[in-house]
């Protein structure tokens, strides 16, 4: 398989299909890449414990980069934690409130918090965090490390929320990761330098290295090794930086490759 030993991938848009499911042929395969010594990375914007969930079965031989790579696990290891300070924590959720359409969500490492009960709103935040609690107030909310504020945004992320929130760069990275949602982390917590963290401490290089990824919260993880997938429903913008392209997430574009790698 031309001297490959981990093949990261980002969920939404990209492993999962446009249901949010994974499909059950990537156990057996996933089983094919560790016999052959191959790493997987389950890279999201997704919770962990929502992640460990997903990949039930295989939990203890996966490397999770979590909530957008602000949090690393693997076999039960916090390999990094990337937090953001209570105050601008507070400045934000301070702003999206103000936004139209646009909800927070404040992801700590041990749950998420909510303060808004619109049933829609509600139902997105616990599909994609696992543990998530409703608060009557964001901002006090204290006994917790802060990873990221992620935003639902109803209006749509990019137009909507992204113009309201972008003043807060570079102070903390701003990035939308999907139609309708975005987040705002600290501004060196990305799925690249998480991955670069993963890949050293496994002492994997660039060139050994495969990711695929949908959206502009990839962007920094395709960057950081040598074969590169945007997937066929990706953004315009990560398509043009990516070496590769796979078919979409509901043609099963991720698996289709690693089958293809593998029979290499």
């Amino acid at each position: 398989m031309n001297g490959i030993r981990l093949i990261a991938s980002d969920m939404d848009g990209t492993l999962l299909d446009s249901r949010g499911e994974l499909n059950p042929a990537f156990f057996p395969l996933f089983e094919e890449m560790d016999r052959r010594g191959i790493t997987f990375v389950a890279a999201s914007g997704r919770q962990y414990y929502n992640l460990l969930k997903l990949f039930d079965k295989v939990r203890d031989r996966i490397v999770f980069i979590a909530e957008n790579g602000t949090f690393v696990n693997y076999r039960s290891e916090e390999l990094l934690v990337v937090d953001v300070p209570p105050a601008e924590v507070h400045q934000v959720i301070a702003e999206v409130r103000r936004i139209d359409g646009a909800y927070p969500v404040l992801c700590g490492k041990d749950r998420a918090y909510i303060e808004d009960d619109i049933p829609e709103f509600v139902k997105q935040a616990r599909t994609y965090y696992e543990r998530c609690v409703r608060v009557p107030d964001l901002t006090e909310v204290t006994e917790d490390r802060f990873l990221k504020i992620a935003i639902y945004d109803f209006n749509g992320s990019a137009v909507n929320s992204y113009p309201r929130l972008q003043h807060f760069e570079p102070t903390l990275k701003v990035v939308v990761s999907g139609r309708n949602w975005m987040d705002v982390s600290h501004p060196e917590a990305n799925k690249g330098n998480a991955l670069k963290l993963v890949m050293d401490k496994l002492s994997i290089s660039p060139e050994e290295c495969v990711a695929f990824g949908d959206q502009m919260n990839d962007a920094e993880m395709l960057q950081a090794v040598r074969h590169s997938y945007a997937m066929a429903n990706a953004v315009e913008a990560l398509k043009a930086q990516a070496r590769n392209l796979a078919p979409s997430h509901d043609e099963n574009g991720v698996l289709s490759v690693i089958q293809s790698l593998l029979a290499e």
